[in-house]
């Protein structure tokens, strides 16, 4: 097959263990700037366009699409399903999850277990809303942040109104979030392939910081998950239309609760922490994708149909 991994950076290390291990199984590997293309919008032939050629002869993309550039990255990926090449990532599973309130909002319409949150415009009722998800402390969280940034611990009553105020001044949308202190600091990362959780790990956060994301210090260490927690994470993968995904849980007195569904998951801390081979189950779903697709290759225009928005 030939692959295109689609990534800002060649460098980077999921990128390069992802091309790697196409390599090792004998597929023709390129690593594509998403940013660097450019559409043709056509009825008859969609094309991505890359440093002035066509990109028409790949099977297959793996979408490693930045947060910040979700918008023009999904619409890249739009375009190669268009044109029928198959996506490791649907670019529809990749926009729910950037959407940190509909993606929570599609979480709960599945039944999964979820901190309490809550989602205001006004604010002439935060009193109100904070009480709604138990008072202080709780989390505050910035729709749009990524990797804990934009994540505050309002650990007073007073603390959390003078956050609220303060993002809501600047027009930021935030969700206002239960604190769950049994999880100590710890949260666990689940790597969803082909509804199979095939790695999974536990982040500690550093000394005195609530976030366990490894970016922000945290570490990591292998955890045997108990079996509501592998159907929850496969579940929650599902829910969001995504294949592959890194599900972020805590444990709680009332079962392990979602955090967050990615859908471009780092692939350095849970491949060091666990020893598995991540990026070439990766390439295994998606040589068996494209098999199966095969047995019953659909016209353009059908390919254009089964696409969602």
């Amino acid at each position: 097959m030939k692959i295109a991994i689609l990534s800002l950076d060649a460098t980077l290390y999921s990128t390069r263990r992802l091309k790697d291990a196409g390599d090792k199984r004998g597929h023709q590997m390129r690593v594509i700037n998403y940013m660097c293309c450019y559409l043709n919008i056509t009825a008859d032939k969609p094309m991505v366009m890359y440093q002035g050629k066509p990109l028409d002869d790949f099977d297959a993309i793996i979408p490693r699409i930045g947060a910040s550039q979700t918008f023009y990255g999904t619409a890249i990926v739009r375009q190669f399903e268009l044109m029928g090449v198959k996506s490791a990532i649907p670019n529809q599973g990749i926009s729910r999850s950037r959407d940190k309130l509909r993606s929570l909002q599609i979480l709960s319409g599945e039944g999964i277990g979820l901190p309490v949150t809550g989602f205001a415009y006004l604010t002439e009722d935060i009193d109100h809303l904070i009480e709604m998800v138990g008072g202080a402390p709780l989390v505050i969280k910035l729709l749009e942040g990524t990797q804990g940034i934009g994540v505050v611990l309002a650990e007073t009553h007073q603390a959390a109104k003078s956050v609220i105020e303060a993002f809501r001044g600047l027009q930021a949308n935030i969700l206002v979030q239960e604190f769950i202190k049994e999880a100590g600091g710890m949260d666990i990362r689940c790597l969803v392939i082909d509804s199979k959780v095939v790695a999974s790990i536990k982040r500690q956060g550093a000394e005195g910081e609530f976030r366990s994301n490894l970016h922000r210090g945290g570490t990591a260490e292998k955890i045997q998950l108990t079996s509501q927690e592998r159907i929850t994470a496969i579940r929650a993968a599902k829910a969001m239309g995504l294949p592959i995904a890194g599900v972020d849980m805590v444990r709680s007195h009332r079962g392990p609760l979602v955090l967050e569904v990615n859908s471009s998951p780092g692939l350095e801390g849970i491949e060091k922490a666990t020893g598995v081979d991540v990026a070439g189950k990766i390439i295994e779903f998606l040589e068996k994708s494209a098999a199966n697709d095969k047995k019953g290759t659909p016209r353009s225009g059908a390919v254009r149909d089964r696409i969602k928005y």
